[in-house]
């Protein structure tokens, strides 16, 4: 065996498989198929690195983000699929990103918000599914508005659906899903964030990690990326190469 794959397997798949938790809260990268099983761009990515890295793998699914980082933290998992976020890069190392996704707002159609920056104000309340991506993005950035925290994503759009909050918080595509064929809702047009999408992994597996992202480039290059999120009805999404910038 070639002695630099043997540090690459030792470092992402140390018990001899690829355990790789995926997060359900994300429906643009991951979602359960009719039959249960496990769909998306995250899922087809996890089965390519498993191939190339020679091992079996074991998929974990997680209904939120935050669920996936205490797996990987508490390490039940090797690998996760997460947007790449500041805070959580204190206790976790990541890949270059390898698609961007946006992050926006849904409203009422009668509501006075036109942008996303009309939104924080005092009297706003927003419904945020805890510690994904754009709620710890939000806890840095809101100044007024006050955020009503659900368990996950889906969770938040039901709430602001049934009249608990005034706006809902989400990534682009779940908010155009929930307003889609509802009256007397609106997503707002521009963004409050990219989310940048990446592998998570324990921190100090550089060997591991250089691997993933030559892959990655090869992934993206050839457009297998570019593929998947198209494949799942997820158009919006956009395929970005490791190591260059995320186009604005």
């Amino acid at each position: 065996m070639d002695v630099s794959m043997h540090i690459i397997r030792s470092e992402l798949a140390p018990l001899g498989r690829l355990r790789v938790a995926i997060n359900l809260g994300n429906p643009v990268l991951a979602q359960r198929a009719a039959d249960g099983t496990l769909a998306g761009v995250s899922v087809d990515l996890a089965w390519e690195i498993a191939v190339r890295l020679g091992v079996e793998m074991e998929l974990s699914n997680f209904a939120t983000a935050g669920a996936a980082v205490a797996a990987l933290q508490d390490q039940a998992c090797d690998l996760a699929f997460l947007a790449i976020d500041p805070d959580r890069r204190t206790v976790l190392d990541y890949t270059a990103p390898y698609v961007r996704i946006e992050a926006s707002y849904l409203v009422p159609s009668e509501s006075r918000f036109r942008s996303v920056r009309d939104v924080d104000v005092a009297d706003v309340t927003i419904a945020s599914g805890l510690n994904t991506a754009y709620d710890l993005f939000l806890n840095r950035s809101l100044k007024q508005a006050r955020r009503i925290h659900t368990p996950s994503s889906q969770a938040a759009v039901a709430l602001f659906l049934e009249g608990g909050a005034d706006v809902c918080a989400g990534v682009r595509q779940t908010l155009e899903a929930a307003a889609r064929d509802r009256a007397g809702v609106r997503l707002l047009p521009d963004s409050f964030q990219a989310i940048d999408q990446a592998v998570a992994l324990p921190r100090e597996r550089p060997h591991g990690r250089g691997f993933l992202e030559a892959l990655f480039e090869d992934l993206v290059a050839s457009g297998f990326v570019a593929r998947r999120p198209v494949a799942s009805g997820q158009d919006a999404a956009l395929a970005i190469g490791p190591g260059r910038p995320a186009p604005a």
